[in-house]
């Protein structure tokens, strides 16, 4: 189901159009004393409707780590010495977030992630999606999960990759992009051109507590 080259850390791709939707997912590492609790960006990847991989870095995170997550994360410190800074990344990100549909799974931690914002009207978020927390009885249901029962396919069977993650979200938003426009519609009203969002759209945010994603 995932039959796409990936080309890890490769940056921006300069070949692959980003078009109008693209799915995003982060992968994180523990900082400070409570490595559990606090969580740093460590990775971060994007794909277009079509999941093909148009962007992926590793990022520098600004504290010392002290729990790479290797097991869950994939990051180990020989990955880290080839990441980019976490400002290059950033304003990466949120170029190609302009004017786009922005596809995530819990996407919110990932833009907190990433200290970026963007236009609540033009995010899809698959954990919130009411046919998919139906599954798991009206809680946030867990990626793996979905991926295994909508698409019937395994992801995150060991260490995660971001970029299988990001199709995996991508997918299950096509499967039900009809449902998902209809609730967006009942929201927000007519769709209107990405093009013309206001300037909070791919906005640099001040600081956040970090969270645990």
């Amino acid at each position: 189901i995932f039959k796409h080259e990936d080309k890890i850390n490769e940056g921006l791709s300069r070949t692959v159009d980003a078009g109008k939707y693209i799915s995003i997912d982060c992968e994180m590492v523990g900082v400070g004393p409570t490595p559990d609790n606090e969580s740093a960006l460590a990775r971060v990847s994007i794909v277009n409707y079509h999941g093909d991989q148009i962007y992926d870095s590793f990022v520098q995170p600004k504290e010392a780590v002290t729990d790479y997550r290797t097991y869950v994360s994939g990051i180990t410190p020989k990955l880290l010495q080839q990441a980019r800074t976490f400002k290059i990344v950033q304003a990466d990100v949120a170029a190609l977030l302009q004017g786009k549909i922005l596809i995530g799974h819990s996407v919110k931690n990932d833009l907190e992630a990433l200290l970026l914002g963007h236009p609540k009207r033009d995010i899809r978020d698959t954990s919130r999606h009411p046919a998919y927390r139906q599954l798991a009885g009206g809680k946030t249901p867990g990626l793996k999960r979905l991926a295994k029962q909508i698409l019937e396919v395994d992801i995150q069977a060991g260490e995660h990759s971001s970029i299988e993650d990001a199709r995996a979200t991508m997918l299950l938003f096509r499967r039900e992009k009809s449902a998902f426009e209809q609730e967006h519609q009942k929201r927000w009203g007519a769709p209107r051109n990405t093009e013309t969002n206001g300037a909070e759209k791919g906005r640099v945010k001040g600081k956040k507590k970090k969270r645990k994603k």
